[in-house]
């Protein structure tokens, strides 16, 4: 329970508190739609139970959809853990829209908001109407003046008879849009999905995937899932902690393919 709440505490505040190609840099030039925010990595430095997964990381990520691909261990979760302000970089900053996202967490959680892959390691509450009203709750909105906003919330999804049910109840695709409905009450300039669809089936992906598109706010989404990605305006490939391309889907993810069955036909388990 101890760690639950600290869990909590993090993602809304207390009222009062192989041989590797040269990397190609995205072009500025190339005309795509804007982020709702940019997003800023400066110099950033960060390990984790002891392992360094960033060394000086300079990114700028500011346009509308950004995917984000690369093999397990490069480093995308605890991209995305640190741009969600969930982790705080040992050297250098981490700003979404000029916020420094771990340490102004009031400013942060109206910002930048973050969709796990496993709904059960971001739902909270018991009740879907409890889950979706907390996070205002917690910056001192009423009770009443939440209540409302979440049933609005409900209705645009057509879940109006959701607000009093159970949360276990729900089916694992119903738990993310209870989990994307709580993201998108705190009204974020910029959500992180992080690995969304994986273990969902391919009619939930979709429709999932509909909601997600359709949406006003920047998305950065990390995903193995390539053609998930093929319509964004940027692909950023992570290897080892730094980036290994960049650029559009067209540049970047024929190439992570190739680079992919290479690797994959490789007998050599050591760089697992």
């Amino acid at each position: 329970m101890e760690l639950l709440f600290r869990r909590q505490d993090s993602l809304y505040p207390r009222r009062q508190q192989g041989e590797m190609m040269q990397v190609q840099q995205f072009q500025n030039g190339q005309k795509v739609q804007a982020a709702a925010a940019p997003v800023d990595l400066e110099s950033v430095s960060y390990a984790r139970e002891g392992t360094q997964v960033f060394d000086t990381l300079t990114l700028r990520l500011d346009q509308r959809r950004v995917g984000i691909v690369g093999r397990n261990g490069s480093g995308k979760s605890q991209l995305a853990r640190l741009i969600a302000g969930l982790a705080e970089p040992e050297k250098g900053s981490v700003k979404v829209g000029g916020v420094t996202v771990a340490s102004d967490r009031k400013a942060a959680i109206s910002t930048v908001g973050i969709l796990f892959q496993n709904p059960d390691h971001q739902i909270i509450f018991p009740t879907v109407g409890e889950e979706l009203t907390f996070g205002l709750s917690a910056l001192g909105v009423s009770k009443r003046d939440a209540r409302r906003q979440a049933e609005q919330m409900l209705a645009r999804f057509g879940r109006q008879q959701w607000f009093d049910r159970s949360v276990h109840g729900l089916s694992q695709g119903q738990r993310h849009l209870v989990c994307l409905m709580s993201v998108l009450m705190m009204a974020p300039r910029v959500i992180v999905l992080d690995e969304p669809f994986a273990g969902l089936d391919m009619a939930t992906s979709i429709r999932l995937g509909r909601y997600l598109d359709g949406l006003d706010q920047g998305l950065i989404h990390i995903s193995h899932d390539l053609p998930a990605l093929d319509h964004y305006d940027r692909i950023v490939w992570l290897e080892r902690g730094a980036v290994h391309m960049d650029g559009t889907p067209e540049q970047v993810l024929p190439e992570y393919q190739r680079q992919m069955r290479e690797w994959g036909g490789c007998d050599d388990l050591a760089d697992l």
